[in-house]
């Protein structure tokens, strides 16, 4: 058996629910190719027996598994990284895919330093994100189940194709005390149940997520300290973004938020396109409509809103709003300060019409 001892071993996993393929790469030559069953500490028992006394660099693939794998190598022994899908070079011409293919991508990349791991939080970080992604699910599905209750409606003739009542405990109950069928009533009843069901459920979790709060003073205080941000916005930032230490820069934040502009430039010709929309819509929906708030107690992002509406429209000024925001947001956590407000000179001359935010995309609607 080859000796191993003092060596650089770079794995590459493709992981699936059934079984893991490997690829070992030491030396700049391939010495394993194998499919193991999907269980970690089966995979650490490969390692040790195949790569005895040897320096074991690992990389996968985010995804379905999460991080525990990734927790379980580190904690034998094991230098892992955990890859964003987009962050893999591929070539123009390859339409080759398999599972070898791709665990030998991650190891030859891995092994000549072109791969870079996302960050991985502690994992009672991990467990409040847990609930505050679980709630933005439940609003998803409660905004479903209410557009199918209004299609059902519209479709028996009971609201105007132009109603924009948004559906509400109230609205359901005016909607019930009207006349109709045995059956549409039955139907009717359905969907409102399940969507007061899903209300209801949303409520728990809100009372969750403040209980998690009591853990998290510092970072609660400094969130809760910018305009706009109240208890709940701070609970999902504080789940999502942390203390901001993982960020280098503002850029690397920027990326992560998806307020990045995309950019399609070639010689001379510079040309920025929309938002990239990369990360989580909640964390766009929560720092945009912040923004819309902020603009009105804080004079300096007042002051930048109405200069770039004038020339861009008030989207494009309400991103660059968010954008500015969570950026001062991280300065305050570098610091350990909480944020400090411009007071507006006069706030009424302050004249914003508010967007609605798409709850599901995270994306401004209702405005030019």
């Amino acid at each position: 058996m080859r000796d191993y001892t003092g060596k650089k071993v770079f794995l590459g996993i493709d992981v699936h629910k059934q079984h893991y393929s490997v690829t070992a790469i030491c030396e700049g030559q391939v010495v394993k190719k194998d499919k193991l069953v999907a269980q970690p500490d089966t995979l650490v028992t490969y390692l040790r027996k195949c790569f005895s006394k040897a320096e074991i660099i690992s990389a996968y693939e985010a995804g379905f598994c999460g991080f525990h794998l990734h927790r379980y190598l580190e904690r034998h022994g094991v230098q892992n990284n955990v890859i964003h899908a987009a962050g893999m070079e591929i070539a123009i011409g390859d339409k080759v895919k398999t599972d070898k293919r791709d665990s030998l991508k991650l190891a030859v990349q891995l092994s000549v330093g072109r791969l870079e791991g996302i960050f991985v939080p502690e994992k009672e970080r991990e467990d409040f994100r847990t609930i505050s992604r679980l709630r933005d699910k439940f609003l998803s599905q409660r905004s479903r189940i209410g557009c199918q209750l209004k299609s059902l409606l519209f479709l028996q003739g009971m609201i105007p194709p132009n109603d924009d009542q948004k559906v509400s405990s109230k609205w359901i109950k005016s909607v019930l005390s009207q006349e109709m069928t045995p059956d549409i009533k039955y139907a009717v009843q359905q969907l409102a149940d399940l969507w007061l069901h899903m209300a209801a459920k949303i409520k728990e979790i809100d009372k969750r997520l403040m209980e998690q709060s009591l853990h998290d003073e510092h970072l609660e205080r400094i969130y809760q300290s910018v305009p706009g941000v109240g208890p709940l916005a701070a609970r999902i930032l504080a789940n999502e973004l942390g203390d901001m230490s993982q960020f280098p820069n503002e850029r690397k934040l920027f990326s992560f938020t998806g307020l990045t502009p995309s950019e399609y430039s070639s010689g001379t010709h510079v040309r920025q396109g929309h938002i990239s929309r990369q990360g989580r819509p909640v964390l766009r929906r929560v720092l945009v409509q912040s923004a819309w708030v902020a603009i009105r107690y804080d004079y300096d992002l007042l002051q930048v809103y109405e200069r770039i509406s004038q020339k861009s429209g008030k989207k494009k000024a309400i991103v660059a709003i968010a954008r500015r925001l969570v950026g001062r947001i991280r300065s305050c956590l570098k610091r350990g300060e909480v944020y400090q407000v411009r007071s507006v000179p006069d706030q009424s001359i302050i004249n914003i019409e508010m967007s609605e935010i798409d709850e599901e995309t995270g994306e401004i609607i209702g405005q030019n």
